[in-house]
């Protein structure tokens, strides 16, 4: 289990796994827990592959375009766009500048 700060560095959550091999998410108190699959990420580094957008935290209205939006369009409708914009980073899959998150190339 590794253990990152949320996108907004407001608090913590565990996960397992990996980008590749896919993720399990576990946040809250309770725990919640949410999984994405390697291939959604797959999906998902190709589709926003060398473009910076809007993380899109936003629990009930995500910017157009962002990866919240993305996530809450294609893999759960629970808003995991904090949990999943950190894990890119730690992985070495994108970068942060501010609100954005940063796509390298696959």
């Amino acid at each position: 289990m590794k253990t990152l700060p949320t996108w907004r560095k407001r608090s913590e959550f565990t996960y397992s796994g990996s980008v590749q091999d896919g993720t399990r998410i576990y946040y809250g108190s309770k725990p919640w827990e949410a999984y994405v699959s390697a291939e959604k990420y797959q999906e998902l580094l190709r589709h926003f592959k060398e473009k910076g957008v809007p993380c899109g935290t936003s629990r009930d209205e995500p910017p157009s375009g962002s990866l919240g939006e993305w996530l809450q369009q294609n893999v759960t409708k629970t808003a995991i766009a904090s949990y999943v914009g950190s894990i890119l980073i730690h992985e070495g899959y994108a970068i942060q500048n501010g609100s954005e998150i940063i796509f390298g190339e696959l």
